[in-house]
């Protein structure tokens, strides 16, 4: 085929069969004869072992197989930083929560003795099986050892910096909440930006460790309120009607949280601050009559809180909402007690225990002194009716107004019917029509306004 395509374009024909092969494959000349089986010479100073003919590295070739020789610890720098940052947040959450807890635990060790003497129940552990089938003495007893070995246990951990306990079982008292909240110690930075933002915002006040107690008094409901335990009947007999008293809201403050308090409860707001004549110049009274003031103002309270100083913060004797009713149901009487002040430091808890007893024995004093006279208790019901009075205007105001857009909406349904129910030259004389009528009006007012 070759020699006919050449002879049909003119090429000159090859001196052989060996040439015209040659002249075929000529891109493959270097592969036109068989290798040569013999090695190549190695040149000296060669390594017969390198593939490539490099010359021997003085270095060992186990350099390439151990890292502290092909790296060194600048190379990490980054790194190290990161690790050393994660270390310190890690010890800082670690040593922080245990200060917390540490801090709660010695609060309920300074306080154990008070929670277990005054009720028979401390803790969210409830009632033993040992002590289900007692009674009397005994079954005190063996609340008494239950409570005892509970020990720290008796606080109960919500989260880093929230604790709680719980006590019940005395008379005159349903049960008493206790909750410490404590410094985010676990996280500084959150502690360094909460105080710089009180620094800056009036409103905001500065974080503390805190206590806030929240007693409920039986006020009568022993009935209700009294489980069926071993002994309840007899106290349920024994106690109903003696533990009530008259409502009111009453207040023990420290002057420097007296706004404040007085800006974020509503109850408080009610009273009347006077300063009393029995307590230092740092103390003083929010009532709704004096005669109540002169009723709970005991010497043990005024030794206690003066014990307390500046960690004093307030005690209130309430059976009114804190937040503002929006409704009469929510101005329904709800009478509570509360307590709270500022841990201290030092975790020396010897002149705060009184006043937490005190707290908790107030009930007492409420149930055998607070009946007041029908010129007091019509005074302060005044008050109330007033507040009433105002919540129900503007409820009024509100279902009036809810009235106002109901026929507004009722009037739109029924224009928009009547207007899709002509056809379009009705429902632009219908169109018509209204305007002619707003502008009626509108006339109308202005010449009423001339």
């Amino acid at each position: 085929m070759a020699s006919v395509l050449n002879n049909i374009f003119g090429a000159k024909p090859s001196d052989g069969p060996d040439a015209a092969q040659a002249a075929g494959d000529a891109d493959f000349a270097d592969f036109s004869q068989a290798a040569d089986p013999s090695p190549a010479p190695v040149a000296p100073g060669v390594s017969s072992a390198n593939p490539f003919g490099a010359a021997q590295t003085l270095q060992p070739y186990s350099k390439w197989y151990n890292v502290h020789e092909r790296h060194s610890l600048s190379e990490f720098k980054t790194e190290g930083i990161i690790l050393a940052v994660i270390t310190a947040v890690l010890l800082l959450h670690l040593v922080g929560a245990r200060l917390n807890r540490n801090k709660a635990k010695q609060w309920i060790r300074a306080h154990t003795a008070t929670l277990t003497s005054e009720f028979a129940s401390v803790g969210f552990s409830g009632i033993p099986q040992r002590a289900s089938g007692k009674q009397g003495d005994e079954l005190l007893q063996a609340l008494a050892d239950a409570n005892a070995q509970e020990g720290d246990a008796l606080l109960k951990e919500k989260s880093l910096f929230e604790f709680a306990t719980y006590a019940t079982g005395r008379a005159n008292v349903a049960f008493l909440d206790v909750k410490l909240t404590l410094l985010k110690r676990f996280n500084p930075l959150t502690v360094l930006f909460e105080t710089a933002f009180s620094f800056f915002v009036d409103s905001v006040g500065e974080s503390h460790d805190v206590l806030e107690a929240t007693l409920y008094p039986f006020d009568g409901k022993e009935a209700q309120l009294v489980p069926g335990l071993p002994g309840a009947a007899e106290l349920r007999a024994k106690e109903t009607g003696k533990s009530t008293y008259d409502g009111f809201v009453w207040a023990l403050v420290h002057k420097e949280r007296m706004k404040q308090l007085r800006e974020d409860r509503y109850d408080v707001s009610l009273t009347v601050t006077k300063d009393h004549s029995s307590l230092p110049n740092w103390l003083t009274v929010m009532s709704e009559n004096a005669e109540v003031t002169n009723t709970l103002l005991t010497p043990e309270l005024i030794k206690a809180a003066e014990a307390a100083g500046d960690s004093f913060e307030y005690l209130i004797v309430s059976d009114q909402p804190i937040d503002k009713p929006k409704s009469l149901n929510e101005m329904t009487p709800r009478k509570r007690l509360f307590l709270k002040y500022r841990l201290p430091s030092s975790n020396d808890y010897t002149n705060l225990v009184p006043l937490f007893r005190q707290l908790v024995r107030l009930p007492d004093l409420l149930a055998q002194r607070a009946h007041f006279r029908p010129e007091t208790l019509r005074k302060i019901k005044q008050t109330r009716e007033g507040v009433a009075k105002q919540i129900q205007k503007a409820d009024e105001e509100s279902r009036a107004e809810e009235r106002a857009l109901e026929r507004e909406r009722a009037k739109k349904a029924k224009r928009d019917q009547e207007l899709n129910a002509l056809d379009p030259k009705g429902q632009k004389k219908y169109l018509e029509r209204e305007r002619e009528k707003e502008l009626k009006k509108s006339m109308k007012r202005q010449t009423m306004r001339g």
